[in-house]
């Protein structure tokens, strides 16, 4: 009965789609079948050459489950030792908390590295038969990210692709609207980068050198913004970057730096390449369509006054250079 149960579970578990979801249902799962007192799912994000640790779900007996953490406030990899190690040595480890109660940490892989940890809680050792399961479990989970990931991301650059833009920036609004989204006052933003005469280096070197600018670019966009900034290929040559709780100021460097990064790189047989860039302020009522017409907006303003530029949608409004677009009261369907 109890087998049958599992193998119910793991198939409710490996129907979800969305990733938040799924972390909850793995915590759940584990809470029901072993003898933990919690468990808890951490993924490792990089910001720009630091890994971090983002809480995505907790479940603990007799209390309420815990989703994502505000993802400002995250702990290092290198500030919990066993968790570092269980990450380099890519197995098992355990480990005695401070507060008396052993621990034992599982690297989350993906095909190529290790993405999170996975901190069970136990009131005494960890048994094998446990062990075992948490262990099966994870490699259901990875093949089941794996799937997801061939969805999600672009083949060539390994950004997310545009199909998953409307789900993210939902999920993204929807914090904007709750009542502690913005504690001090800073807003998110949203870019459109377009690499400059890119049909040009097509033309002149050949696809498979456009192809290899296309992710070089992508790979400098990882390493110029944080690791809760959300970065998407839109297609082509067209990329977009969610830029997550940035003041004004913060924004224009932000979006610049990648700018004077790409200027400054040199590209294998292209030699220099640039690109122009338009980026708008997210409202929380902003349907994503509308949000992104007016980031193209400002690219398009950038395109057509010498490229190699970052333009600001609201700056350009406001020096009278752009006129203001009608916003739609209604989310729009945008792909």
């Amino acid at each position: 009965m109890i087998i049958s149960e599992l193998i119910d579970s793991v198939a409710n578990t490996t129907a979800h789609r969305d990733r938040d979801d799924l972390d909850l249902s793995i915590t759940s799962l584990l809470l029901e079948f072993t003898e933990a007192e919690s468990v808890t799912v951490y993924r490792i994000l990089d910001d720009r050459g630091v890994k971090r640790l983002s809480r995505r779900a907790e479940q603990r007996r007799g209390h309420v489950a815990i989703g994502p953490d505000d993802i400002f406030t995250l702990t290092t990899l290198n500030d919990v030792p066993p968790w570092r190690d269980c990450v380099l040595q890519r197995e098992v480890v355990q480990y005695i908390a401070a507060d008396g109660h052993a621990h034992s940490v599982f690297p989350i892989k993906s095909d190529h590295e290790v993405v999170g940890v996975m901190v069970v809680e136990l009131g005494g050792d960890l048994k094998p038969r446990e062990a075992h399961l948490i262990d099966t479990i994870l490699r259901i989970m990875r093949n089941h990210l794996a799937l997801l990931d061939y969805g999600e991301c672009d083949t060539l650059t390994g950004l997310r692709n545009r199909k998953t833009f409307e789900a993210s920036f939902a999920k993204l609004r929807q914090r904007l609207q709750s009542i502690d989204a913005l504690p001090d006052g800073e807003p998110s933003w949203l870019g459109i980068v377009d690499i400059d005469k890119f049909k040009s280096i097509n033309d002149t070197y050949g696809h498979l050198f456009g192809d290899e600018v296309l992710l070089l670019i992508a790979r400098l966009m990882k390493q110029s913004f944080r690791g809760a900034d959300q970065l998407f290929r839109f297609g082509g040559e067209e990329f977009v970057i969610v830029l997550d709780r940035a003041n004004a100021a913060g924004a224009e460097v932000a979006f610049n730096r990648l700018r004077t990064t790409i200027e400054t790189h040199t590209f294998p047989q292209v030699g220099r390449v640039t690109i122009s860039l338009g980026y708008t302020q997210i409202d929380p009522q902003d349907a994503p369509s509308i949000c992104v017409e007016r980031a193209d907006a400002a690219l398009y303003y950038a395109k057509h006054h010498g490229r190699n530029r970052v333009c600001h949608y609201e700056g350009l409004i406001a020096v009278g250079e752009l006129t203001p677009k009608q916003s739609a009261s209604e989310d729009v369907e945008l792909f």
